[in-house]
């Protein structure tokens, strides 16, 4: 069994409305990755560790999406950018945080995995070390686009609280009011031919986020996590999983013989609910299980499994 799944980010109250003019690229985008990567996961050319790295790059190069280029911007107006990514099979993990500079933090991450110390490193030290490895850094500029420019000047005009403005498309033709926490944090969790997980995460945060914020998709166990048993990314309220070690518990659940993790990640989310959590996350377990689930309007999603490549951005039928 080999399996591939992604998620762009989980948000929103009420009803789904339907897509949006943003949507085609970012569903387009999942489509190719998992079209280019599962044929080479189910062929063996390629590792569960390898399937995450690349997938979650491929998401970094879409604009509609709040990781690499199109992140949100802070409350300075500035890119600051988090990621993190786990091998299960002996618990190795790297993570950067607060990188302003890195076309793709998730390289930086997963230089930092393979290096095997140290685990995590921030801002300009992050910085310092990819270019020490050969990673090209960029402009801060670049990585702005015009949709997160018009989403921070909302939110700045407003005075919103941080991700208000995170769910509004390129046209701002529609206002979500201020109780949105917006999606777009991306992730990717796999299982190889040899049975072999991991897990990759990387968001650019909210907008309007105060310089320095650390959510959770650089902690290793909050909004990333791979062992023997499962490989998780989370998406949602940062420090609402933060406060759950969200993804960490399902590595918990998932230690009891036969444990069905649509019920483990079920349970993992109503923890995250007292703490204001809102969102969801992705899991495949090393038996074959895979599951997506999500407490708010719409996550985007996709999933590469037996040949067959599905992607859904509303509320399964």
């Amino acid at each position: 069994m080999v399996l591939l799944a992604v998620h762009g980010g989980a948000g929103g109250d009420g009803p789904w409305g339907g897509p949006t003019p943003m949507d085609p690229p970012r569903i387009a985008c999942m489509e190719a990755l998992l079209s280019d990567l599962g044929p080479r996961l189910a062929e063996g050319s390629i590792s569960a560790l390898e399937a995450v790295r690349l997938a979650v790059m491929a998401m970094e190069n879409e604009p509609g999406f709040n990781a690499g280029i199109g992140s949100v911007l802070d409350e300075s107006g500035s890119v600051s950018m988090d990621a993190s990514i786990m091998r299960g099979e002996d618990g190795a993990a790297g993570a950067v945080v607060g990188v302003r500079r890195l076309r793709h933090p998730i390289e930086a991450a997963h230089g930092l995995l393979q290096g095997g110390w140290p685990l995590m490193l921030c801002a300009e030290g992050a910085e310092d070390y990819a270019v020490r490895e050969g990673m090209n850094l960029i402009e801060p500029e670049a990585l702005v686009t015009d949709l997160r420019r018009a989403q921070w000047r909302k939110w700045r005009d407003a005075r919103l609280h941080p991700g208000a403005t995170d769910e509004d498309d390129a046209a701002l033709d529609h206002d979500l009011g201020d109780e949105i926490d917006g999606p777009g944090t991306v992730g990717a969790v796999a299982l190889d031919l040899q049975g072999r997980l991991a897990a990759a995460t990387s968001t650019g945060g909210m907008t309007g986020k105060p310089v320095g914020r650390v959510g959770d998709t650089p902690v290793i166990g909050a909004g990333t996590w791979a062992d023997k048993r499962v490989a998780v990314s989370c998406t949602g309220v940062g420090e609402a999983y933060l406060r759950a070690c969200a993804a960490h518990e399902v590595g918990v659940g998932m230690r009891t013989a036969g444990a069905d993790l649509s019920k483990v990640c079920d349970h993992v989310l109503d923890l995250v609910e007292p703490f204001g959590g809102r969102g969801g996350l992705i899991a495949v377990s090393a038996d074959g299980q895979v599951v997506l689930p999500f407490r708010v309007t719409l996550m985007y999603r996709g999933l590469w499994k037996d040949g067959t490549v599905s992607t859904a951005i509303g509320p399964d039928p």
